[in-house]
């Protein structure tokens, strides 16, 4: 496993981030136990990175992996909060759950341009307060946006950056693939740390995947690229990957026969684009959010590149 430390943070990350959304309630819903064990098998092949989110309810599924593990493991988490007292309850929060004296690098989380950070800017200074006090060891924040990037990396106080970037630009807001690679160099140059989300566009790139994930690690100013796993072939097989290692033929049918679905997140604002661009029929607005039909939904990815929220992934 690769290794690179993010940024000035001091953080020597792996290459490979397990990204914590896919195990849990808003996506595969795994028990607690079997989540924890995907995780416990991307560390024990190398993985020291974790990302999740307050929002993504999987400090469980991390707290269970990490019982009786020695090694370091650095993790990152997210909030919505706006405030000192909300952003102090999120960081009490995610150390009461995951049995941790601190966070290893706390975001805000979704953040869109220099107006909404400078909007959570309590919630910031809060962190940075955290940061002196040693229960938080770096901060910045996340987000879909170029222009985000662009602003963050202007920011003295901001350590760390995680954003979107993929192949085809799914989800990537106010800006061009181009652009956003461009904001990443340009962070990077500024001394950040930054790890990149959504390689495979929410599971709508996944049968380009060799092809997508060589474009995010062709980026040498991204530290880690964060992928979501659920179940330990994909571990074993992401790992593979980007080691630089063969694929078994066993293992590559496994992924190729695994069942897929394609996913509405519960923030859907029932906008229609999907339905516009979906040339199966098989997507309509019920009562305000999209619905699919799974007999008819071919899997192609395309509703998904055009969903201004990034609700529709694969999985």
């Amino acid at each position: 496993m690769q290794y690179c430390e993010l940024g000035k943070t001091g953080l020597p990350v792996s290459r490979l981030c397990f990204g914590a959304l896919t195990i849990g309630p808003l996506q595969a819903n795994l028990p607690t136990d079997k989540g924890a064990e995907v995780v416990r098998a991307a560390l024990e092949k190398g993985v020291n990175f974790i990302d999740t989110a307050e929002y993504y309810r999987t400090y469980p599924y991390i707290r269970e992996a990490l019982k009786g593990w020695t090694s370091d493991v650095y993790i990152a988490t997210k909030s919505y909060a706006y405030t000192r007292e909300g952003m102090q309850e999120s960081l009490n929060n995610a150390l009461k759950e995951l049995d941790r004296d601190h966070i290893d690098i706390f975001l805000l989380h979704e953040q869109e341009s220099i107006l909404t950070i400078r909007g959570h800017w309590e919630a910031m200074e809060y962190l940075l307060e955290a940061k002196q006090a040693g229960k938080v060891r770096a901060v910045g924040v996340s987000t879909h946006c170029v222009t985000a990037v662009t602003a963050a990396a202007s920011i003295p106080e901001i350590d760390v950056i995680h954003p979107l970037i993929n192949i085809d630009g799914v989800g990537i807001q106010e800006g061009t693939v181009s652009d956003m690679v461009n904001a990443i160099k340009t962070a990077h140059r500024a001394g950040k740390g930054l790890y990149g989300m959504k390689a495979l566009g929410g599971g709508n790139l996944l049968a380009r995947y060799d092809e997508a994930v060589q474009f995010v690690l062709d980026i040498k100013e991204l530290s880690a690229v964060a992928m979501g796993m659920q179940n330990q072939d994909e571990v074993e097989y992401n790992v593979r990957v980007f080691n630089g290692e063969m694929i078994p033929s066993d293992l590559a049918s496994r992924m190729m026969l695994k069942p897929r679905k394609l996913h509405i997140d519960e923030w859907c604002q029932g906008c229609g684009a999907c339905v516009q661009r979906c040339q199966a029929g098989a997507l309509k607005v019920v009562d305000g959010k999209v619905k699919v039909n799974n007999e008819l939904c071919r899997l192609c990815g395309y509703c998904g590149a055009v969903c201004p929220e990034f609700c529709i992934k694969v999985v």
